[in-house]
């Protein structure tokens, strides 16, 4: 398994980071985790197969994580020839369906009919969701809007989960408790903390709630940035932190 974070940033716009979205490849599966602006030409910057990618999986409707979604349906059909053909699925909470009808009334229709074969699933709780290759899909309620979910996915013995964007949530940590790697939200310092999102010592007793063997920060607005968000990570996980940067990547 191997995870991509394609954009680590959020709805403040930055220089160095596009807002939220994140590559799994596992097998045959090519799992785009949120699509956030940005993150379409960030994967041609960063010479990814963007083409390629068979499955999408939304963990809200906050536009940092879905405004990409129209222009990389968009690349598939009029970005490149031959125009795709081969099947994608777009999985989220529920809602989703909804969520693409309003985005067809504002885009168009081909949004719905692209061309190639797009399904639109929704996913509920407790719900696992078998892919190609023997990866498995699930999600956890999360505490930041009435549908976000977090994801788990799984590869045999292998386990990565993402948060989205959540505040605390002890429900969370026990969901987590073993995966290999957390991909976790690390929005603000604890001067502006705010209870739908996470502050790096709030991420780092997630981490060790969840006992993950890595933990791996993204989601920052700049005021976060200026802290030592390892330092107060540690005050809670012992275990290694990376603070990601849009490109970075681990083999797992």
């Amino acid at each position: 398994m191997k995870l991509t974070t394609i954009g680590t940033g959020t709805a403040a716009p930055h220089p160095a980071r596009v807002a939220s979205a994140h590559l799994v490849e596992a097998g045959p599966v090519r799992l785009l985790l949120d699509c956030g602006s940005g993150a379409v030409h960030r994967m041609a910057q960063l010479g990814m197969a963007w083409s390629d990618i068979t499955h999408v999986a939304l963990t809200h409707f906050h536009a940092d994580h879905i405004a990409d979604l129209p222009m990389l349906v968009m690349g598939w059909r009029w970005g490149q020839l031959p125009p795709r053909s081969e099947p994608v699925t777009v999985y989220g909470p529920p809602g989703t369906g909804a969520l693409f009808e309003r985005m067809a009334g504002v885009y168009g229709s081909w949004l719905l009919a692209p061309g190639f074969p797009l399904t639109v699933r929704e996913i509920v709780a407790d719900e696992v969701v078998h892919l190609p290759g023997g990866i498995d899909l699930r999600t956890c309620a999360v505490p930041h809007t009435a549908e976000s979910v977090a994801y788990s996915i799984s590869e045999g013995a292998t386990r990565l989960v993402y948060t989205g964007d959540t505040g605390v949530s002890e429900a969370l940590g026990q969901w987590a408790r073993g995966c290999d790697v957390l991909l976790s939200e690390c929005s603000l310092p604890d001067t502006m903390a705010i209870r739908e999102h996470l502050t790096p010592r709030q991420a780092g007793a997630l981490a060790a709630q969840a006992e993950t063997q890595r933990l791996v920060l993204t989601h920052f607005y700049s005021p976060v940035e200026a802290v030592d968000i390892a330092a107060e990570v540690a005050e809670h996980y012992a275990g290694p932190v990376v603070c990601a940067t849009d490109g970075w990547f681990i083999d797992f």
